[in-house]
């Protein structure tokens, strides 16, 4: 798998690339800071945006973009529906409110961000019917487990094009990254940084004097490599530039699996089956 440009993506089942990077921004204020990160990932290259209505920044998304020389067609726009949200015609309101925010006719990618029991399948309804009437590109899922996707896989039209999960070295979820990729639901990295506690180990002090590249961009290609979309989140250019270095290498694969045997089954955030709705 070749990965050398910060253009290119995985392309999801109805044949929409997805690419392989993107500006995380949950926490980035909904003032100038948001404004300014999103329009300076734009301008040195990145083409995909990820929000959510709960981070409370779409608005500031959505002038970062407008303001960039980079047109809104090029850019692969992603926001999420919040558990209070959920239900049917409540997901169809959460759809209007967050694109009127964000200042824009379609959404790229939506997502389901958490399997709120009881919900989750009417609110895929109302992804669905957005998806059929062309609101939107692509539709997925976030933190869902296996149970939960075969849950949903029981009664959907559609299947999930995408499943973004908390995803670092020290929670791999082969399992569920090897049913995804069997069901062609593409998979994508929250928290890739372990909400910051990687830069406190050691795991890639080696990784990164035999590549000369930082812990994060180590990471981030590990990420890549396994097929996984990745979305660091910062609003410091250097950082933003720094994450976006990435495609001029390519870990060997036993270095791909030294970073894959890390695995703890240990969360930065919280349990899918244990996160208080």
């Amino acid at each position: 798998m070749k990965i050398t440009d910060i253009n290119a993506g995985f392309e999801l089942r109805n044949g929409v690339t997805m690419p392989y990077l993107g500006l995380g921004t949950y926490q980035a204020e909904n003032n100038q800071e948001v404004i300014d990160s999103v329009k300076y990932a734009l301008e040195i290259g990145y083409r995909h945006i990820d929000t959510a209505s709960v981070y409370e920044n779409e608005e500031g998304v959505g002038k970062g973009i407008k303001e960039s020389s980079v047109a809104r067609e090029d850019v692969f726009l992603v926001t999420k529906v919040w558990n209070s949200d959920q239900g049917y015609d409540s997901t169809l309101k959460s759809f209007e409110d967050s694109i009127n925010r964000l200042q824009v006719d379609y959404l790229d990618l939506i997502l389901v961000h958490w399997p709120v029991q009881e919900k989750y399948k009417e609110t895929w309804k109302a992804l669905e019917y957005l998806y059929e009437n062309k609101k939107v590109r692509a539709i997925g899922v976030s933190n869902f487990l296996q149970h939960h996707l075969e849950d949903l896989m029981m009664d959907c039209k559609i299947i999930p094009m995408v499943n973004q999960m908390e995803f670092h070295p020290y929670l791999v979820q082969q399992e569920l990254l090897d049913f995804c990729n069997k069901n062609t639901i593409q998979y994508e990295a929250w928290s890739p940084f372990m909400q910051g506690k990687l830069f406190n180990l050691d795991i890639c002090k080696e990784l990164t004097a035999k590549y000369n590249k930082s812990a994060a961009q180590i990471i981030l290609r590990w990420n890549l490599q396994k097929g996984v979309v990745t979305i660091p989140k910062s609003v410091h250019k250097n950082r933003i530039a720094s994450n976006a270095d990435i495609f001029d290498f390519e870990l060997a694969e036993d270095d791909v699996a030294y970073l894959d045997s890390l695995d703890r089954d240990e969360r930065s955030g919280p349990h899918p089956d244990h996160f208080d709705f």
